[in-house]
């Protein structure tokens, strides 16, 4: 099993100095996870989605990690692969070159940025994200078969060499987000990996997984986009450790609820997210930001499904206290079928400092613990 750790990059002090500061903080628990033992680190991309997440450009902060270190892969996770947002042919030469400058440790997930805000601002439309992002990935696995690479698809690329070539021939592994039932699916049928980074927790985890499962088994391999298929799948997992588990549960879950509401604000148009007084248990301030959001969505004539979705990430059951409780909450989503463990700890309000500590712990207890298992 391996360990990684996804950055969105988000801020709750969103002034200049505050943003600087906190994407440097991000550089250091990247470089950090190395020395204690993580096996990948993910950048997402959005766009415009200020508190939730302002890593826009995460080919410029993977280059900086990977001249920073020498072992750990460097994973997008994922690049927005609508045309709008970045040509397909530009994505394979960013690849090329990254991949080639980090001694073949990138890894590549394809997104859709399906966030109206996000869409409005490069002209891609809802309906085209999904063929888009098979179309790219279906490039990105082509271009560097031979010396000259063509595509005539719903985009049009003339003969030409695709430079710099990377070091993972015929190209990097590919994986994909996947946050419901019908994605999972597709990434088992393009035979890309499956980046699952849903709040619902172990259950989820292995309710996907047997839908991932069962489209492997189901799918023809001459059919799979990827050249070289990535039977993979990696499981979100918010954790804060602490030698204080009370004290990591109560920061874990503040920096969750900023996480909620700051999406749900984006995604809803509900409000940003509000400190919480520390007086206040993390646990009842996040019950209320939770039943606020329901009571936005049934006014607005949302059904069922969509506010039992829309409300997961408000689930707080995850691996926040001391090494034992992150022990168990890992061995638990092994169980439900993890290939690799995806911890986020740098959520909106969570100190640098407890982040670093949180990896350390991680490196000292956790990771040794399912390595010696």
């Amino acid at each position: 099993m391996q360990f990684s750790i996804i950055f969105e990059f988000q801020c709750d002090d969103v002034s200049p100095d505050g943003e600087r500061e906190t994407l440097l903080s991000c550089v250091d628990q990247a470089v950090y996870a190395e020395q204690m033992g993580f096996d990948r680190i993910w950048a997402v991309e959005h766009h415009s989605l200020k508190h939730y997440a302002h890593m826009s450009a995460p080919e410029i902060f993977l280059t900086w990690v990977a001249a920073k270190t020498s072992k750990i892969r460097i994973g997008h996770g994922v690049v927005c692969m609508p045309f709008g947002y970045n040509h397909p042919l530009r994505v394979a030469e960013r690849v090329g070159m990254l991949d080639s400058l980090s001694g073949g440790r990138l890894d590549v997930g394809a997104g859709r940025g399906a966030t109206a805000i996000e869409m409005s601002g490069f002209g891609v439309k809802k309906d085209d994200t999904y063929p888009q992002v098979k179309e790219s990935l279906q490039i990105l696995s082509n271009c560097w078969i031979t010396d000259e690479f063509e595509w005539n698809g719903s985009i049009e690329i003339s003969r030409r060499s695709v430079i710099p070539r990377p070091l993972q021939l015929p190209h990097p592994p590919l994986f994909m987000a996947c946050t419901k039932d019908e994605t999972v699916r597709l990434a088992a049928e393009y035979g890309v990996g499956a980046l699952v980074l849903g709040f619902s927790g172990p259950s989820q985890v292995k309710a996907l997984r047997e839908i991932y499962d069962q489209a492997i088994d189901e799918r023809d391999l001459n059919s799979c986009i990827s050249r070289k298929p990535t039977n993979f799948l990696s499981a979100l997992c918010p954790t804060i450790v602490l030698d204080d588990a009370e004290e990591a549960f109560q920061i874990g879950a503040r920096g969750q609820k900023f996480f909620a509401e700051s999406i749900q604000h984006w995604n809803l148009g509900t409000p940003l997210p509000e400190v919480v007084p520390s007086e206040i248990d993390i646990r009842d301030a996040v019950s209320d930001a939770k039943q606020q959001v329901e009571a936005f969505m049934v006014e607005g004539g949302h059904t069922v499904p969509a506010v039992v979705a829309s409300t997961s990430p408000f689930n707080i059951n995850h691996a926040y206290g001391d090494k034992n409780d992150a022990i168990e909450y890992v061995t638990q989503l092994r169980d439900a079928g993890a290939d690799e463990i995806m911890c986020i700890m740098q959520m909106g309000g969570v100190p640098h400092e407890v982040a670093m500590e949180t990896i350390r712990q991680y490196g000292e207890y956790v990771i040794p613990y399912f390595l010696g298992s």
